[in-house]
Order: structure tokens, then C-alpha cells, then sequence
């Protein structure tokens, strides 16, 4: 596995997550809000690439603002765009090109796949389920959207470390 993509999802606070991905080129960090259920809505949207709908659209709140990720399916590839806008509340329907493009990088699908799995693994591996909820205060940890994707990622693709993500929680 090359260490083209990383992702990272840490729980920094009493509702607050860093979210950070990075490619060779460039990184984007965000601290993320509990007020969405933020790592649900990744692994959901990161789910939604294996089936027939191309695109996938979920937004973390950073309180006021917004981060709206948009991934596009493009044959085994995934183009990732993050785009940013100042106020959550006024751009809840707004076009993503209202946004301001603040990360992008096209990456193959099983390797986005494995990085998410890896990633919420791992904050269910620190914290465990109640920890979690603790610390997130407002949804319990995403269990049935990592074992969806899981699932997904080793039926569809060619895992590159297959053994950690058969890992169960």
C-alpha cells in the first residue's frame, strides 16, 4: 500500500472530532462539530460510492461554517472535493461552486475505502462504544455505517491490508 491518502478522525473535545486527509500534495484539517452525526455521514457517504449512485454530498459543521464533501465516482477512481462556506445555516441547498474548493485529490476507491475503515477502526478501538458517546454527546458511535463499509470494501475491492480491516469491533 503507498501512503498516497491518509485520513484521520480524532475526538478532541466534548463534541469536537479533527478530521485531516492528505494526499502528496496537500492537506485539509477541519474541527468538526457534533451537531451532525459527522463520522456516520462519512462512512455512509463513503458506502454510497459502491452503488449505482455516482455521486455522494455530506456536509461537516464547523459552527458557523460548513465543509461539504462531494465525492464523484469516475470508474474505479473517486474525485474527492471539499468545499467550504462561511455560514452552514444559509448554504444548506446552496450549488456546491458557491462553496469555495479547499481540498481536492482523485484517489482510487479501495484505497478511500480502507483509509475511513482504518480511521473509524481506530476511535472505536480508543474509545469503544460508551466512550465514544461520551465524548461525542450527541449520536452513538456509527456501528451498522462501519460494518456496512467494511463489508463493502473487502466484497468490492482489492483491500491493501486486508487483515486489519476484517478487524470486528
Amino acid at each position: 500500500m503507498t501512503n498516497d491518502l491518509q485520513f484521520s478522525w480524532r475526538l478532541s473535545g466534548s463534541g469536537w472530532a479533527t478530521c485531516l486527509i492528505k494526499d502528496r500534495s496537500s492537506e485539509r484539517k477541519d474541527i468538526v462539530s457534533y451537531c451532525t452525526d459527522a463520522l456516520a455521514d462519512l462512512l455512509h457517504g463513503v458506502a454510497g460510492l459502491y452503488g449505482p449512485i455516482p455521486v455522494q454530498r455530506f456536509s461537516f459543521d464547523l459552527e458557523p461554517a460548513e465543509v461539504r464533501w462531494v465525492l464523484r465516482r469516475r470508474g474505479s477512481d473517486v474525485d474527492v472535493a471539499i468545499y467550504r462556506f462561511p455560514d452552514m445555516s444559509a448554504s444548506f441547498n446552496a450549488p456546491d461552486q458557491n462553496g469555495t474548493l479547499v481540498w481536492n485529490s482523485m484517489q482510487p476507491r479501495d484505497l478511500l475505502g480502507h483509509v475511513v475503515v482504518e480511521a473509524a477502526q481506530s476511535v472505536l478501538q480508543a474509545h469503544g462504544e460508551d466512550g465514544y458517546r461520551a465524548k461525542w454527546v450527541q449520536h452513538p458511535f456509527p456501528i451498522a455505517a462501519l460494518q456496512d463499509l467494511r463489508r463493502l470494501h473487502l466484497q468490492h475491492d482489492v483491500c491493501p491490508a486486508p487483515g486489519r480491516c476484517r478487524v470486528a469491533p
